[in-house]
């Protein structure tokens, strides 16, 4: 790293500033950095931004490795915080063209071992065959950007774990049971009659209750057909990570008829999982009867109240080959029962697109929420709106 790329100067041995006034630069870039880092979830409190200062007044700043590994040390406590730290890291220092962070093995001691590196050879292309370093952003970035239908299976593994990231954020309700809450809106009656014993009867402490708030169920019915098929690996692997996030998720795929795949998506290991679903729906890469499908769940598992009160989420290109008067009748009744209705289509990631075929059109006057769903990018939009959704209209 140049030391134009820190635009700070550096610090005496001993955590020292040099100057005062160049010193405040470096306090500056140090404390953004940490707010940048809780962020992304990584707790730094003041004690760490301190320790860092202490570890970059050790080292030359004009080298990147040294000031990486400085910051590393002091403000990453656990292994599962190293990638967040990583990008945290490119996207904060690094917004030259550089090279980004990578981890590989030291085939020196063995292949067990795993050096972190900054090593400009170590492998960092994209799919077109282009370093990375070369487009000025990390690895994960790309892989945001990047259309699922163009990814590699290489590339879907190392997208995984943001997809299990992407897939906890899950939409919220309020619960029936309540909580303490020193901001809640009822007082807790017994839990004031037992604390104002200790103070002759007077109620000096006022405990307070707030509703508890629980996960929504969230209903996912993901359309497996022959013209999703490009996008048939990333939907599965959103879907297997959507069931692994907690209680309350039900996952279902159709084509020419409805599958239940939550038994199937349930085991941890995500290839085995998607070989069961595959198995699982034997209409897989067939053609598209939304109408149908969508009926077979409201009469099935609607009377079961599965939809009820659910955010119901629909993964399909809206291609309907039979009548699509159909479509836009059951997702009618559908969102009667649903807390909310959300269309994810990955054609509308294009900016020419149009939402032109019949089952699409007869769709959108009942759909809350209508959103791309082709990269990364557009999941962490989907998990966004999911976490804030509300109903369009009143219960």
């Amino acid at each position: 790293m140049a030391h134009g790329d820190l635009d700070v100067p550096p610090l005496r041995s001993g955590g020292a500033l040099a100057a005062p006034a160049r010193g405040v630069g470096v306090v500056r870039h140090v404390v953004t950095f940490g707010r940048v880092l809780r962020e992304v979830g990584i707790e730094v409190g003041p004690g760490r931004v301190l320790d860092a200062l202490r570890g970059l007044g050790a080292v030359d700043l004009t080298r990147q490795e040294d000031v990486y590994f400085a910051l590393r040390q002091t403000l990453v406590s656990r292994q599962d915080e190293l990638e967040l730290f990583d990008r945290a890291f490119a996207a904060w220092f690094l917004r030259a063209p550089v090279v980004p962070l990578v981890r590989r093995q030291d085939l020196r001691r063995g292949p067990d071992p795993v050096r972190d590196t900054l090593d400009p050879t170590a492998p960092g292309d994209d799919a077109a065959g282009g370093p990375t370093s070369e487009l000025g952003a990390s690895v994960q970035e790309l892989l945001r950007e990047k259309d699922f239908a163009l990814m590699s299976a290489d590339e879907f593994r190392r997208c995984r774990r943001l997809l299990e990231a992407v897939a906890r954020s899950r939409p919220l309700r309020a619960s029936r049971r309540r909580q303490p809450d020193p901001r809640g809106d009822r007082l807790d009656l017994r839990r004031l009659i037992r604390r104002s014993l200790r103070s002759g009867g007077d109620p000096v402490e006022q405990p307070w209750r707030a509703r508890k708030l629980v996960p929504r169920k969230v209903v996912v019915l993901a359309d497996v057909s022959g013209s999703m098929d490009a996008y048939a690996r990333a939907l599965l692997l959103f879907l297997h990570a959507l069931v692994g996030s907690g209680r309350g998720v039900e996952a279902f795929a159709f084509g020419t008829r409805l599958t239940r795949l939550t038994p199937d998506l349930a085991t941890r290991d995500p290839e085995a999982a998607i070989a069961r679903a595959t198995e699982a729906a034997v209409d897989w890469g067939s053609g598209t009867r939304i109408g149908a499908s969508l009926a077979e769940f409201n009469a099935v598992y609607g009377r079961r109240a599965l939809s009820r009160g659910a955010v119901v989420v629909i993964v399909s290109d809206g291609w309907e080959r039979d009548d699509p008067g159909l479509v836009g009748r059951e997702l009618a009744r559908l969102q009667r029962a649903a807390y909310a209705v959300v269309w994810v289509n990955p054609l509308k990631g294009s900016p020419e697109y149009q939402p032109l075929a019949g089952g699409m059109q007869a769709a959108l006057p009942f759909v809350d929420r209508f959103l791309p769903g082709h990269n990364l990018r557009s999941l962490e939009e989907l998990a966004s709106v999911l976490a804030g959704i509300e109903r369009r209209h009143a219960a």
